[in-house]
């Protein structure tokens, strides 16, 4: 079976830099209530949504202005029959100059047309990363949960 993970880019006029620390300002474009420190390797934080739902990460990858990597350690997703389905799953963003501008690629990777979370949480990244991120980059300010 071919799987393809859930990847999608943004690209605008920002700098890698920039772009590097926005993501990893998580409270500022996906959810405000979050437990524990988003910004170095070896972090390790919770992002708690309404019902129960939270998702635990620790970064695994940080390098300044080119990629971040978050592996699934833990989550409970209410909605689902496999409430642990993003357990072991990684989130790798990576960022690179394309013309004049910044690109930001994510790919969740594990995040395939075969599991049952995946349009449902397509849509859901599709709103964060490719909207609030993004605004957040654009605008200065994204709409987290």
């Amino acid at each position: 079976m071919n799987q393809q993970n859930y990847q999608s880019s943004i690209a605008a006029d920002f700098t890698p830099a920039e772009a590097f620390e926005a993501i990893n300002q998580v409270r500022e474009w996906w959810a405000k209530n979050i437990e524990g420190s988003t910004e170095k390797l070896n972090d390790v934080f919770t992002v708690r949504f309404s019902s129960g739902t939270f998702v635990t990460f620790e970064i695994t990858e940080s390098i300044p202005g080119k990629k971040i990597a978050w592996l699934v350690t833990d989550c409970y997703l209410p909605w689902l029959k496999d409430k642990t389905e993003w357990t072991g799953t990684s989130v790798v963003f990576e960022i690179s100059a394309v013309g004049d501008e910044t690109q930001v690629t994510m790919t969740h990777i594990g995040l395939v047309p075969e599991i049952e979370c995946y349009n449902g949480c397509e849509a859901g990244w599709n709103q964060y990363f490719k909207g609030s991120l993004l605004q957040l980059l654009t605008e200065h300010a994204g709409v987290p949960q």
